[in-house]
Parts: C-alpha cells; sequence; structure tokens
C-alpha cells in the first residue's frame, strides 16, 4: 500500500509543480507561432502590465516625444494600446528610487521594480532578449521643469531626468494589464486531474483496508 500510495502523492507533487510554474512573476504572452514558446511579450503579475519581449524592437529614438509617439503607434501580436514605462504610476509626482532593492513603494516606478526587484538587467535579461546596457526613456515628464522627462538605465539601475530633447536614448514598450493569457496550464484540467488523484488514493486507500479485514 505504502508504494501505491507514495506514487499517488508524488503525482500529486508533479501538479504542484505545475501550479507553482503557471504561477511565476514574468508570464509569456503573445506567442509569434501559435501554441509555441516564441513569445513576443511578458505579462509582469506583480505589477499588472505587459513587457515587450524586444526592449529594443526599433532602437535609439530621436527624443523623448518621439519615444512616446512611437510607443503610442506600436502593435505586437496584433495588440496595440502600447506606452513608455511610467516612473510615477500613482501619479502623486514622486519619482521612487528603487535602488537598492526592498524600498517601500517601488512598484510605483516600473522600470525601477523591473530592476531591482525583479532582477532583470542588461547582464541578465532572461526572459526578456536585447536589454541594452544605456538609457531608455520613460513615460514621465519631470514634475519640477516639464522640459525634461525620467529616463532609467539597465546596465547599474540608476535613473534621472533629462531634456526630452535628448537623442541616442532607448524606449522598452509596455502595455496596461494582462494580454492574450496562454492557457497553461489550463485551470479545469488541472481541477479534473486533481480530482482524479484524490478519488484514485482513495480507492487504493479503501482496498487495502478491505484487505486487512
Amino acid at each position: 500500500m505504502h508504494k501505491r500510495l507514495t506514487g499517488a502523492l508524488c503525482a500529486g507533487l508533479l501538479l504542484h509543480g505545475l501550479v507553482t510554474t503557471a504561477n511565476a512573476a514574468l508570464l509569456g504572452r503573445l506567442p509569434a507561432t501559435p501554441g509555441g514558446t516564441d513569445y513576443q511579450a511578458y505579462y509582469d503579475e506583480q505589477l499588472n502590465i505587459t513587457w515587450a519581449a524586444d526592449p529594443n524592437i526599433k532602437a535609439t529614438m530621436n527624443n523623448w516625444s518621439t519615444a512616446n509617439a512611437w510607443a503610442a503607434g506600436l502593435t505586437i501580436g496584433g495588440v496595440s494600446g502600447w506606452r513608455l514605462p511610467s516612473a510615477d504610476v500613482n501619479g502623486d509626482t514622486t519619482v521612487v528610487n528603487c535602488s537598492p532593492g526592498g524600498v517601500a513603494g517601488c512598484a510605483d516606478n516600473e522600470m525601477g521594480f523591473l530592476f531591482w526587484e525583479e532582477g532583470i538587467t542588461a547582464g541578465a535579461p532572461s526572459p526578456f532578449s536585447n536589454v541594452q546596457a544605456f538609457v531608455y526613456w520613460s513615460g514621465t515628464e519631470w514634475a519640477l521643469d516639464t522640459s525634461d522627462a525620467w529616463y532609467f538605465t539597465f546596465n547599474n539601475g540608476s535613473q534621472t531626468a533629462g531634456s526630452k530633447s535628448l537623442t541616442g536614448l532607448f524606449a522598452w514598450a509596455v502595455r496596461s494589464g494582462d494580454v492574450a493569457p496562454v492557457p497553461i496550464p489550463i485551470p479545469s484540467t488541472l481541477l479534473l486531474f486533481g480530482s482524479g488523484l484524490l478519488v484514485t488514493v482513495l480507492y487504493v486507500w479503501r482496498r487495502e483496508r478491505v484487505q486487512q479485514i
């Protein structure tokens, strides 16, 4: 009986592993090939936003306005509504410096959170590709001087505000909320599998009890 129950419990642990994997912070979205893993975007569960898988789709931008216009007109996998990352999600005009990590309110700064809390850097970009070690525009103006906007560097996690006319900066497209979720694993399938597993364990236990009487 112990061997049979052990086998059933191992299957249960496998099910738990599938659920844990599915709950990772960054989930693949918009596969280029139907049913594939060549994702064009990743949904960030912690921030409830979707990042473009390639942060260097268009290389450098002429200025901040050009970067914003490019993001607003972008379509990825048939999905529109993209923008530049926000450095002030709640709009209170305070840009949180997330360095060196574990900073209260860091989620208010989307690129800061991605770097300092989720560990996405130019040196360790996975699951993204082409994360540049240079400066990325945010979509947030500097409250003290609206001729400047905030930008972020993915080689060391630094941020500052600079003139909107600066050239040579990059732009990483992001979108609020989730897009085209990939149903892996399918919740109804997992529920059916779990119910079947429970029935199997109870059946084995009952049969062994009957044999012992």
